[in-house]
């Protein structure tokens, strides 16, 4: 499958409320994005952010934060302000 259509079915399942299928794919994007682009690419960022967004929705608020610090540690290195 490819990362497009990977994080498309997940963001479908996370409207759906199939919250364990949509945190499987994210996290499978996530190491996709790791793997091909290296842990500092600002692609993985916004996956990170879709993966964070679940989690907040889900009430998983540590979860979330920790996400986030690591999309914005990754934002900060590639686009420094």
């Amino acid at each position: 499958m490819l990362q497009s259509q990977r994080l498309l079915l997940a963001a479908l399942y996370a409207r759906q409320g199939r919250n364990a299928e949509a945190e499987r794919l994210f996290k499978r994007s996530v190491a996709t994005c790791e793997k091909t682009l290296g842990p500092n690419h600002p692609d993985l960022a916004g996956v990170l952010d879709n993966l964070a967004g679940l989690y907040k929705d889900q009430g998983r608020y540590a979860d979330a934060q920790q996400v986030l610090k690591r999309s914005m540690a990754i934002r900060e290195k590639t686009r420094p302000i």
